[in-house]
């Protein structure tokens, strides 16, 4: 089976399971740090993937990790995917589930990279442009330095990009030059 189906069905299964027992947005919380992956994760990888490491301690470690309540939604799930030899698996149904969440509550994800820190009035400008873009979305906005744009700022939303770097003029007029 592919994938990419597997994990959107574990994802999807989680995201019913979580709306009939009425806590899918603490869920979305605990499985957003999963998502966007965290230094350690190498280290959980091996013991969810180690055939010596017992079902239960493997659970208790995701448990920990994600600060999943005993007998939780969450604590349930984590155990049936740890049986279903499925925990390789984890991250990419965190994705889809948190992909899920923000489709069905009108969450959009703004990234914003810049080569160095933004005043906050400009990062305040470039949410309220994307604002008047979504009107009716609520916006998750995360900030992140990456020197690698020289100046300027990259903004994502979804699959769109804009990118207003140095680096991205720079390579555009190389492009230029030797077109």
């Amino acid at each position: 089976m592919n994938d990419g189906l597997i994990p959107k069905r574990y994802a999807k299964a989680l995201y019913k399971l979580a709306v009939e027992n009425g806590d899918s947005q603490e869920i979305y919380e605990q499985l957003k740090p999963l998502s966007q992956g965290f230094s350690g994760l190498d280290d959980v990888k091996r013991v969810l993937l180690n055939p010596y490491v017992k079902e239960e301690d493997k659970g208790r470690v995701m448990m920990q990790l994600l600060g999943a309540k005993p007998g939780s939604s969450l604590d349930k799930f984590l155990l049936l995917v740890i049986r279903n030899n499925r925990a390789e698996m984890l991250r990419k149904i965190a994705l889809a589930y948190v992909a899920i969440y923000r489709e069905k509550h009108d969450i959009a994800k703004v990234e914003i990279s810049s080569a160095t820190e933004l005043p906050p009035s400009q990062t305040d400008a470039i949410v309220d442009i994307v604002r008047k873009l979504m009107p009716t979305a609520t916006l998750e906005v995360e900030h992140s330095l990456d020197p690698d744009l020289i100046g300027g700022f990259t903004v994502k939303v979804g699959d769109l990009l804009l990118d207003a770097s140095i680096k991205n003029e720079l390579k555009k007029l190389r492009l230029k030059l030797l077109s």
